[in-house]
């Protein structure tokens, strides 16, 4: 799979769905790299980093992750540079860490989530850790020449959900957001969405990204999810809907 280009300094390697791969993203500041997530395993940031080298990318400075589940932090521990968090995304890494300790666990894990049994085979070992750095509310890097505005958000999918807003591009990042609470039998709290769908709505952009689907206009996604009380799905969002028509330079 080959890194996909959206700008001249935002590159994203795709989702995979076989093995609940998302979206990784690569933005490309004149003095910082600063990558979104790190993936759901070491095979997972190699596969990304050997995309950057074939385009004659450097590796990132920083990685900031958008909320604590498995296939956005399992490859933390593999990362180039340094990992940036949420309080509470490190809170619940840290409980995870704890769960993991036991074995039978690790089979619940498996048997449960089907793509993580396939990512994890061979009896792979699944190591977590926490970030280098965490943050409360808000963080504003200068990658140089661009700026990440990170911050928290409410979100019906995760209480640690982090959003990343590029305004000289004008895209806004929402990682899995938009979906409903795995962890809480798919339900979708509609007052939580409401507050997310503000954000987006205040926010000035022109693309919006989630991590287990093609880049969207903002008109599309907020169409979208102004229309999910009549809508049910095991993700909260219907990841072949969209297409990638209205995106240039890819």
């Amino acid at each position: 799979m080959e890194l996909k280009k959206i700008s001249e300094r935002v590159f994203y390697y795709p989702h995979q769905p076989e093995t609940d791969r998302p979206m990784l993203v690569y933005l490309k500041g004149e003095k910082i790299v600063l990558a979104v997530d790190a993936g759901n395993s070491a095979d997972h940031v190699n596969e990304f980093y050997k995309s950057l080298e074939a385009k004659g990318l450097n590796k990132p400075d920083f990685t900031v992750i958008t909320h604590w589940h498995w296939d956005h932090t399992f490859g933390m521990h593999h990362i180039h540079g340094l990992s940036i968090a949420h309080h509470k995304t490190n809170e619940f890494l840290n409980q995870e860490r704890a769960k993991l300790s036991d074995s039978e666990y690790i089979k619940f894990l498996k048997k449960d989530d089907k793509c993580l049994g396939r990512e994890y085979v061979d009896n792979k070992r699944i190591i977590v850790v926490l970030s280098d750095i965490q943050f409360e509310e808000e963080l504003s890097l200068n990658l140089g020449g661009m700026t990440a505005k990170i911050f928290h958000a409410e979100s019906p999918h995760s209480e640690d959900t982090v959003l990343i807003y590029i305004p000289e591009e004008k895209i806004l990042f929402l990682g899995d957001s938009t979906s409903e609470d795995f962890y809480n039998n798919g339900y979708m709290d509609k007052d939580k969405l409401e507050s997310l769908i503000n954000v987006v709505e205040s926010t000035d952009c022109q693309y919006c990204i989630l991590s287990h689907a093609d880049p969207l206009t903002k008109s599309d996604l907020l169409n979208y999810l102004k229309s999910i009380p009549n809508t049910r799905n095991s993700r909260g969002y219907d990841y072949g809907r969209m297409s990638m028509d209205f995106m240039p330079n890819l």
